[in-house]
């Protein structure tokens, strides 16, 4: 089978404005997660939310910025970074680094252009229809963060958009990942972009009792796994990778991250919320992209849960681990950065298997912080509190990432062909 290998990787986080902050911050156990300031957030049950540390405002040009939503914007500076730390020029003429019709882009957002659908139809309501912009169609559509970076990257294998909830950029990682292994193209541009901290989906998650209300306490709010855990935080965010054959990596000279290696992907067929308690679609989505991987439950030493902070989630999850690797389960480290840049949805994935790439690489796995009384029995091992080192060798992982509507996808990376 066709080797993927990681060459580039971006993000802009509740914890960094770029990679290299995010990872350090998140190795130190840093929250991202504060108090909403905003006048509209008075009047709401919940307070909190885990904004990027650094506006895209402070990076994208102020007249472009007009006809981009946030989520675009942050998608861009996302893979900027990781198209420029896999040594390509972000402003090269079409076809003079990579043929572009070897290209493609698979970069999911759960819910699209929010800002922009919301804040137009507020103009269009308060003063009229000439206040709207002409650019909201193309601002709010779900694919505007990928379609916007394959105009940038020249990209024309294609530009994919998967949609499925929390599930999104993992299952945008692996659309990828088969494109490849089918030899539809040697390149490819993936990951993930959400913004939604806006007063109605914080009214709207919060309603559902699906949202931490612990305002006292922002940077103590989100705590997998924790007794008095509450519910998740609101993040935003992006994280990008870039990935490519091992072939075409070699023949330009790149150097390599780390190995994707397989992904599974499930549906519960359960509810449109709640995930299935028996965790079978779970369990079932790591065992498959186990073994696309061509690993065994033995081969996997660290877990990047989905860990959102919810009282059934997370230990539906537990149990879920704990089945998928059977007896395995007992030598190999799980964590929820999710205790740290809160949860954001649609890059979630994107970002948690970048996490997941770097704790390979640097042989570290950030830890969940705020786990101060674990619930009973949980039956995993986890870096609580500080980050844990890991062996040496070969190493292997697996990311999960789970969605309303039942949507489940693991990804499986190592530490094999590391060049960098």
């Amino acid at each position: 089978m066709t080797e993927i290998v990681i060459t580039g990787l971006g993000a802009t986080t509740p914890l960094g404005g770029d990679l290299a902050t995010t990872w350090s911050n998140m190795l130190a156990g840093k929250s991202g997660v504060r108090r909403i300031t905003e006048e509209w957030a008075e009047e709401l049950p919940v307070k909190i939310a885990a904004y990027v540390a650094q506006d895209p405002s402070e990076v994208i040009d102020r007249v472009k910025a007009r006809r981009l939503d946030r989520s675009t914007q942050l998608a861009l500076i996302a893979a900027q970074e990781a198209w420029q730390d896999a040594g390509l020029d972000w402003d090269a003429d079409e076809g003079s680094q990579v043929d572009s019709r070897r290209l493609i882009v698979s970069l999911a957002s759960g819910i699209g252009g929010l800002h922009s659908l919301l804040n137009n139809w507020d103009a269009h309501r308060d003063k009229g229809y000439r206040r709207v912009s002409p650019f909201t169609i193309p601002m709010l559509m779900a694919n505007a963060p990928a379609a916007n970076v394959g105009l940038q990257v020249h990209a024309k294998a294609g530009v994919h958009t998967p949609v499925s909830a929390c599930a999104s950029s993992n299952e945008a990682i692996a659309l990828a990942l088969d494109q490849l292994r089918l030899g539809r193209a040697d390149i490819a541009v993936v990951g993930g972009t959400e913004a939604t901290i806006h007063p109605l989906p914080i009214a709207a998650f919060g309603q559902m009792q699906a949202l931490s209300r612990r305002n006292d306490d922002p940077e103590g709010a989100s705590r997998p796994w924790d007794k008095g855990r509450d519910g998740f935080v609101m993040g935003e965010g992006s994280a990008v990778m870039i990935i490519e054959t091992l072939d075409h990596a070699k023949a330009r000279g790149a150097t390599i991250y780390g190995t994707l290696a397989g992904a599974g992907i499930t549906a519960d067929s359960h509810d449109i919320v709640q995930p299935d308690p028996s965790g079978e679609g779970q369990y079932g989505a790591m065992t498959k992209a186990i073994e696309d991987a061509g690993l065994t439950a033995s081969d996997i030493v660290h877990v990047n849960a989905h860990g959102t902070s919810t009282p059934q989630g997370d230990v539906t999850e537990a149990g879920s681990i704990r089945y998928g690797l059977g007896s395995a389960v007992d030598g190999c480290v799980v964590t929820s950065t999710k205790s740290m840049t809160g949860h954001l949805l649609g890059g979630a994935g994107a970002l948690e298997t970048i996490a997941t790439v770097l704790a390979l690489h640097d042989r570290m796995v950030p830890p969940t912080i705020n786990l101060n009384d674990p619930e009973p029995d949980l039956g995993i091992d986890i870096a609580a509190n500080v980050a844990r080192p890991l062996g040496e060798g070969d190493l292997a992982a697996v990311n999960n990432s789970f969605g309303f509507g039942g949507a489940n996808v693991a990804v499986a990376v190592t530490n094999a062909n590391v060049s960098r």
